[in-house]
């Protein structure tokens, strides 16, 4: 049976994409509008909407992208976490003294729990040439903080100026200097800059009430360019996304890029009831069903939307060049479930593995914390699974350490350290996973479960 090419979409799922992105830029309003949409690592689709016969933008058109900078920034400072020349719950101030909001570490900087300000003082930064913050102490202003450190997700534009200032102070060099260096270039990204490069789009504000237009200044944004200062093009953000879903060993490994997609911030309510969640330098939310991972950004004249199914293999960007008008975020997500819901992922065909160690093949099963019933089974890459054998439950992943434990890396157990035990007669007695007892039979007799199992055993009720 033959099977439609990895990189071909049907004529249905193109069309259908066309539609939802000409809808967003009608309703929207928006002078131009360019989208990609990512299966398999490589772009499968792209498409554009202009208000201009004849100049529907390419892949190779630049646009501002905004916040979506920040998770540039991060991949930096990620970098230099896994160069061990800092650690993410190293203080600020280790690192980067006197800037007055030395007491947040460099996660809670990453994931805007430092308690800063949501913006710089003084006038509209974004519409501001940054020559008017020349100094930290500028961006931050005399009372930096807004809520106590660490205590909740409050979205900081200056604590990504602070991360700046950290890659900076640590490399040496100027931060476009070591993001083109150690990102872009090994990337492929050469379409992506601080400042425009033709051909780039024209910033526009749309008359809220009227259709007519009004052109948006582009200022440098100094200091706070860490936080939005990138032109990108739909091509080099589609390269990144798959980056940003798989890794790549000469910016960031695989491990540390699902670090970032892990919400590491407290939600507020509206949060969670919208299903949404901050990790580092990335946005995590829960969109038709599915989990989305990216990031938006805005700046006077463009918004930009990022937005990755891992579990589905699929990304979405879409960029459109007005200050307010189509969600594009939410047309990116669209565009991912088009495609998901239109011609879903073809699993991969089941292989045996090559080899296994028959010691660890004697621990899968069922085994029992109490009276509840899990399994543990083998997978692929040398680990183990453990997690209920119905309904929901703590459920995680472990990696083999390779002296006969296993460490969790996600769900309830993440970091937990599990290991089989063996009793007096060699044997295995019982799996110990951070304290908890897992036994081969519920409360089986003899069994060493913490205070004990009844000596008369199991009975029923006359």
């Amino acid at each position: 049976m033959t099977t439609t090419p990895a990189e071909e979409l049907l004529p249905a799922t193109r069309r259908a994409l066309l539609h939802r992105i000409a809808t967003a830029q009608a309703q929207g309003r928006a002078p131009s509008l360019v989208a990609a949409v990512v299966r398999g690592g490589e772009t499968v689709w792209h498409g554009s909407r202009t208000s201009v016969d004849g100049h529907g933008p390419d892949e190779n058109v630049q646009y501002r992208i905004g916040s979506l900078t920040k998770t540039f920034t991060a991949v930096l400072v990620l970098r230099l976490r896994d160069e061990g020349l800092l650690d993410l719950g190293d203080p600020l101030e280790k690192h980067l003294p006197g800037t007055g909001a030395g007491e947040a570490t460099i996660a809670e900087l990453l994931a805007h729990t430092a308690g800063l300000a949501a913006e710089s003082p003084g006038p509209w930064w974004e519409r501001t040439p940054g020559s008017l913050r020349p100094d930290l102490a500028d961006v931050l202003g005399e009372q930096p903080h807004r809520h106590p450190v660490g205590r909740r997700f409050h979205y900081s534009n200056p604590g990504y100026t602070l991360l700046g200032a950290l890659i900076e102070e640590l490399r040496g060099a100027p931060w476009e200097e070591v993001l083109r260096s150690e990102v872009l270039e090994p990337l492929g990204l050469h379409r992506t800059s601080g400042q425009p490069q033709a051909p780039h789009a024209g910033g526009w504000a749309v008359h809220p009430w009227a259709d007519v237009l009004l052109p948006e200044q582009v200022e440098d944004l100094g200091l706070m360019a860490p936080a939005g200062q990138l032109w990108s093009t739909s091509g080099d953000l589609a390269r990144f996304a798959v980056f940003l879903a798989r890794g790549d060993d000469r910016v960031l490994s695989a491990e540390s890029v699902r670090e970032m997609r892990t919400p590491a911030a407290p939600a507020e309510p509206e949060e969670v009831a919208a299903g949404s969640a901050y990790g580092l330098g990335m946005q995590v939310q829960h969109h038709n069903g599915r989990t989305l991972v990216g990031h938006s950004g805005s700046l006077p004249g463009f918004v930009a939307g990022l937005m990755i199914s891992v579990e589905d293999d699929l990304a979405a960007v879409v960029l459109a060049n007005c200050t307010s008008g189509p969600p594009v975020a939410t047309v990116a997500a669209d565009l991912v479930r088009i495609v998901a819901e239109a011609e879903p992922r073809i699993p991969e065909p089941w292989r045996p593995l090559t080899e296994v160690d028959l010691s660890v093949l004697e621990l899968a099963g069922p085994w029992y914390w109490g009276t509840h019933a899990f399994a543990l089974r083998l997978t692929s890459d040398g680990g183990v699974t453990l997690g209920p054998l119905a309904g929901h439950g703590r459920r995680s992943r472990f990696r083999a350490e390779g002296d006969g434990t296993w460490t969790g890396l996600d769900g309830y157990y993440a970091g937990e350290l599990l290991r089989a035990v063996e009793g007096p007669d060699g044997a295995v007695s019982h799996l110990d996973l951070g304290s908890f007892v897992f036994t081969r039979q519920p409360y089986g007799e003899g069994a060493p479960v913490p205070g004990g199992v009844d000596p008369e055993g199991w009975r029923g009720i006359k």
